[in-house]
Protein backbone atom coordinates (compact mmCIF):
# COMPACT_ATOMS: atom_id res chain seq x y z
CA UNK A 1 0.00 0.00 0.00
CA UNK A 2 3.07 2.13 0.73
CA UNK A 3 3.41 4.89 -1.76
CA UNK A 4 -0.28 6.09 -2.06
CA UNK A 5 0.07 9.16 -0.30
CA UNK A 6 2.05 10.93 -3.85
CA UNK A 7 -1.48 10.40 -5.73
CA UNK A 8 -3.34 11.45 -2.43
CA UNK A 9 -1.38 14.76 -2.08
CA UNK A 10 -1.48 15.30 -5.64
CA UNK A 11 -5.33 15.08 -6.04
CA UNK A 12 -5.85 17.09 -3.25
CA UNK A 13 -3.53 20.12 -4.42
CA UNK A 14 -5.61 19.55 -7.86
CA UNK A 15 -8.90 19.65 -6.19
CA UNK A 16 -7.69 23.29 -4.63
CA UNK A 17 -7.00 24.22 -8.35
CA UNK A 18 -10.51 22.81 -9.56
CA UNK A 19 -11.89 24.84 -6.65
CA UNK A 20 -10.21 28.39 -8.09
CA UNK A 21 -11.85 27.09 -11.39
CA UNK A 22 -15.29 26.74 -10.22
CA UNK A 23 -15.27 23.00 -11.11
CA UNK A 24 -15.91 21.48 -7.76
CA UNK A 25 -19.21 23.02 -6.86
CA UNK A 26 -20.63 21.59 -9.86
CA UNK A 27 -19.24 18.50 -9.56
CA UNK A 28 -20.23 18.08 -6.29
CA UNK A 29 -23.87 19.21 -6.76
CA UNK A 30 -24.32 16.56 -9.05
CA UNK A 31 -23.11 13.64 -7.32
CA UNK A 32 -25.55 14.76 -3.87
CA UNK A 33 -28.94 14.86 -6.57
CA UNK A 34 -27.54 11.08 -8.17
CA UNK A 35 -27.17 9.92 -4.37
CA UNK A 36 -30.32 11.48 -3.29
CA UNK A 37 -32.11 9.89 -6.31
CA UNK A 38 -30.87 6.49 -5.90
CA UNK A 39 -31.39 6.65 -1.89
CA UNK A 40 -33.59 8.94 -1.05
CA UNK A 41 -32.97 12.64 0.46
CA UNK A 42 -31.78 10.80 4.19
CA UNK A 43 -28.26 11.06 4.96
CA UNK A 44 -28.66 9.24 8.35
CA UNK A 45 -30.49 6.38 6.09
CA UNK A 46 -28.37 6.80 2.70
CA UNK A 47 -24.58 5.76 3.02
CA UNK A 48 -23.52 7.34 -0.32
CA UNK A 49 -25.14 10.85 -0.04
CA UNK A 50 -23.76 11.28 3.07
CA UNK A 51 -20.14 10.81 1.29
CA UNK A 52 -21.41 13.01 -1.03
CA UNK A 53 -22.54 15.73 1.24
CA UNK A 54 -19.44 15.56 2.95
CA UNK A 55 -17.13 15.50 0.10
CA UNK A 56 -19.29 19.21 -0.74
CA UNK A 57 -18.18 20.68 2.42
CA UNK A 58 -15.02 19.59 2.18
CA UNK A 59 -15.00 22.46 -0.93
CA UNK A 60 -16.39 24.40 1.22
CA UNK A 61 -19.90 24.32 -0.59
CA UNK A 62 -22.48 26.83 1.11
CA UNK A 63 -24.98 24.80 2.74
CA UNK A 64 -27.90 26.17 1.17
CA UNK A 65 -26.59 25.11 -2.27
CA UNK A 66 -26.01 21.38 -0.59
CA UNK A 67 -29.83 21.55 0.56
CA UNK A 68 -30.93 22.07 -2.64
CA UNK A 69 -28.97 20.09 -4.57
CA UNK A 70 -30.48 17.16 -2.05
CA UNK A 71 -34.20 18.24 -2.96
CA UNK A 72 -33.85 18.60 -6.39
CA UNK A 73 -32.32 15.15 -6.37
CA UNK A 74 -34.96 13.58 -3.81
CA UNK A 75 -37.67 15.07 -6.70
CA UNK A 76 -38.86 17.64 -4.42
CA UNK A 77 -38.05 20.07 -7.02
CA UNK A 78 -37.96 18.41 -10.46
CA UNK A 79 -35.15 17.26 -12.56
CA UNK A 80 -34.30 13.94 -14.26
CA UNK A 81 -32.65 10.72 -13.31
CA UNK A 82 -28.88 10.36 -13.73
CA UNK A 83 -26.67 6.86 -14.20
CA UNK A 84 -23.36 6.47 -13.43
CA UNK A 85 -21.13 5.82 -16.61
CA UNK A 86 -17.38 4.81 -16.82
CA UNK A 87 -14.94 5.58 -19.73
CA UNK A 88 -11.73 4.44 -20.44
CA UNK A 89 -9.17 4.89 -22.67
CA UNK A 90 -5.52 5.82 -23.02
CA UNK A 91 -3.79 9.33 -23.63
CA UNK A 92 -0.35 10.09 -24.70
CA UNK A 93 2.29 8.18 -23.98
CA UNK A 94 0.19 4.96 -23.85
CA UNK A 95 -1.43 6.59 -20.44
CA UNK A 96 -3.94 4.97 -19.33
CA UNK A 97 -7.15 7.02 -18.28
CA UNK A 98 -10.45 6.43 -16.31
CA UNK A 99 -13.19 9.21 -16.38
CA UNK A 100 -16.66 8.15 -14.12
CA UNK A 101 -19.55 10.49 -14.78
CA UNK A 102 -22.58 11.29 -13.99
CA UNK A 103 -25.00 11.71 -16.65
CA UNK A 104 -28.74 11.85 -17.68
CA UNK A 105 -28.05 11.30 -21.42
CA UNK A 106 -25.38 8.26 -22.00
CA UNK A 107 -26.09 9.79 -25.61
CA UNK A 108 -25.12 13.05 -25.26
CA UNK A 109 -21.81 12.22 -22.75
CA UNK A 110 -19.75 9.58 -24.54
CA UNK A 111 -19.92 11.09 -27.87
CA UNK A 112 -18.31 13.92 -25.97
CA UNK A 113 -15.82 12.02 -23.67
CA UNK A 114 -14.65 10.41 -27.39
CA UNK A 115 -14.17 13.68 -29.22
CA UNK A 116 -11.99 15.05 -25.86
CA UNK A 117 -9.74 11.86 -26.05
CA UNK A 118 -9.39 12.23 -30.03
CA UNK A 119 -8.64 15.99 -30.00
CA UNK A 120 -6.38 15.38 -27.48
CA UNK A 121 -4.22 12.53 -28.87
CA UNK A 122 -5.30 9.57 -26.97
CA UNK A 123 -8.48 6.69 -28.14
CA UNK A 124 -11.69 5.68 -25.47
CA UNK A 125 -11.57 2.16 -25.66
CA UNK A 126 -13.93 -0.55 -24.06
CA UNK A 127 -15.55 -0.89 -21.13
CA UNK A 128 -12.42 -2.90 -18.72
CA UNK A 129 -9.48 -2.32 -21.15
CA UNK A 130 -7.80 -0.03 -18.50
CA UNK A 131 -10.25 -0.50 -14.86
CA UNK A 132 -7.97 -3.82 -14.39
CA UNK A 133 -4.66 -2.27 -13.42
CA UNK A 134 -6.30 -0.20 -11.09
CA UNK A 135 -6.83 -0.52 -7.16
CA UNK A 136 -9.82 0.74 -5.47
CA UNK A 137 -8.96 2.23 -2.28
CA UNK A 138 -10.75 4.18 0.37
CA UNK A 139 -8.50 7.37 0.85
CA UNK A 140 -8.40 10.16 3.85
CA UNK A 141 -6.21 12.71 4.45
CA UNK A 142 -5.23 14.78 7.86
CA UNK A 143 -3.06 17.63 7.45
CA UNK A 144 0.20 17.45 9.40
CA UNK A 145 -0.65 19.79 12.14
CA UNK A 146 -3.57 18.92 12.66
CA UNK A 147 -3.13 15.64 14.85
CA UNK A 148 -0.55 13.44 16.16
CA UNK A 149 1.46 10.49 15.03
CA UNK A 150 0.23 8.15 17.85
CA UNK A 151 -3.48 9.28 18.02
CA UNK A 152 -4.27 9.11 13.64
CA UNK A 153 -2.50 5.59 13.94
CA UNK A 154 -4.02 4.67 16.34
CA UNK A 155 -7.36 5.52 15.85
CA UNK A 156 -7.12 4.40 11.82
CA UNK A 157 -5.44 0.97 12.15
CA UNK A 158 -7.95 -0.04 15.27
CA UNK A 159 -10.59 0.92 13.11
CA UNK A 160 -9.53 -1.59 10.34
CA UNK A 161 -7.43 0.90 8.18
CA UNK A 162 -4.57 -0.88 5.93
CA UNK A 163 -1.77 1.46 5.97
CA UNK A 164 -1.12 5.13 7.38
CA UNK A 165 1.38 7.32 5.28
CA UNK A 166 3.36 9.91 7.20
CA UNK A 167 3.40 13.59 5.98
CA UNK A 168 6.19 14.11 3.62
CA UNK A 169 6.90 17.28 5.23
CA UNK A 170 5.15 19.90 6.86
CA UNK A 171 2.56 20.73 4.20
CA UNK A 172 1.53 17.28 3.50
CA UNK A 173 -1.33 14.96 4.95
CA UNK A 174 -1.41 11.64 6.70
CA UNK A 175 -2.75 9.32 4.57
CA UNK A 176 -5.09 6.37 5.70
CA UNK A 177 -5.66 3.88 3.34
CA UNK A 178 -8.75 1.11 3.77
CA UNK A 179 -10.40 -1.26 1.80
CA UNK A 180 -13.95 0.59 0.33
CA UNK A 181 -15.81 -1.54 2.56
CA UNK A 182 -13.97 -0.08 5.63
CA UNK A 183 -13.99 3.03 4.49
CA UNK A 184 -16.92 4.47 6.21
CA UNK A 185 -16.02 2.52 10.00
CA UNK A 186 -12.42 4.34 9.60
CA UNK A 187 -13.66 7.45 8.86
CA UNK A 188 -16.41 7.33 11.28
CA UNK A 189 -13.40 6.06 14.03
CA UNK A 190 -11.22 9.83 13.30
CA UNK A 191 -14.43 11.68 13.21
CA UNK A 192 -14.42 10.38 16.77
CA UNK A 193 -11.58 10.66 17.56
CA UNK A 194 -11.54 14.37 16.82
CA UNK A 195 -9.44 14.03 14.39
CA UNK A 196 -9.97 16.67 11.44
CA UNK A 197 -10.52 15.29 8.17
CA UNK A 198 -9.63 17.28 4.84
CA UNK A 199 -10.78 15.23 2.35
CA UNK A 200 -11.91 11.46 2.02
CA UNK A 201 -13.00 9.97 -0.76
CA UNK A 202 -12.68 5.74 -2.52
CA UNK A 203 -10.46 6.49 -5.54
CA UNK A 204 -8.37 4.50 -8.14
CA UNK A 205 -5.02 4.16 -7.81
CA UNK A 206 -2.61 2.56 -10.35
CA UNK A 207 -0.65 -0.58 -10.16
CA UNK A 208 2.06 0.75 -12.33
CA UNK A 209 2.73 4.50 -13.47
CA UNK A 210 3.87 5.59 -17.02
CA UNK A 211 6.39 8.70 -16.21
CA UNK A 212 6.15 11.63 -18.36
CA UNK A 213 7.57 14.69 -18.32
CA UNK A 214 7.99 17.83 -19.83
CA UNK A 215 5.77 18.41 -22.84
CA UNK A 216 4.68 14.74 -22.46
CA UNK A 217 3.22 15.66 -19.27
CA UNK A 218 1.44 18.75 -20.64
CA UNK A 219 -0.59 17.03 -23.22
CA UNK A 220 -1.29 14.29 -20.63
CA UNK A 221 -2.59 16.96 -18.50
CA UNK A 222 -4.64 18.90 -21.53
CA UNK A 223 -6.60 15.84 -22.37
CA UNK A 224 -7.09 15.21 -18.46
CA UNK A 225 -8.54 18.64 -18.00
CA UNK A 226 -10.25 18.88 -21.03
CA UNK A 227 -12.04 15.84 -19.93
CA UNK A 228 -12.84 17.19 -16.21
CA UNK A 229 -14.10 20.60 -18.29
CA UNK A 230 -17.54 18.43 -19.57
CA UNK A 231 -20.03 18.57 -17.35
CA UNK A 232 -21.28 15.53 -16.93
CA UNK A 233 -17.98 13.88 -16.07
CA UNK A 234 -16.90 13.69 -11.70
CA UNK A 235 -13.35 12.49 -11.31
CA UNK A 236 -10.56 11.55 -13.95
CA UNK A 237 -7.97 9.10 -12.86
CA UNK A 238 -4.65 8.08 -14.35
CA UNK A 239 -1.72 6.05 -13.97
CA UNK A 240 0.32 9.44 -14.82
CA UNK A 241 3.80 9.35 -13.06
CA UNK A 242 4.20 12.96 -13.39
CA UNK A 243 6.54 15.80 -11.27
CA UNK A 244 4.66 18.30 -8.42
CA UNK A 245 7.27 21.02 -10.80
CA UNK A 246 5.16 19.82 -14.09
CA UNK A 247 2.02 19.87 -11.98
CA UNK A 248 3.00 23.37 -11.11
CA UNK A 249 3.91 24.61 -14.41
CA UNK A 250 0.65 23.28 -16.14
CA UNK A 251 -1.66 25.12 -13.72
CA UNK A 252 0.46 28.31 -13.76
Amino acid sequence: MAGHSKWANIRHKKAAVDKKRGRMWSKCSRAIMAAAREGGGDPASNLALRYAIDEARYANMPKDTIERAVKKGAGELGGGKMESVRYEGYGPNGVAIIADALTDNRNRTAPEVKMVFSKYNGNMGASGSVAYSFDTVGQILVEAGKTTEDVVINAAIDAGATDVEAPEDDDGFWVVSTEPTQFHAVREALENAKIEISSAEIALIPQNTVAVAGDDAKKVLTLIDALEELEDVQKVYSNADISEEDYAAFDS
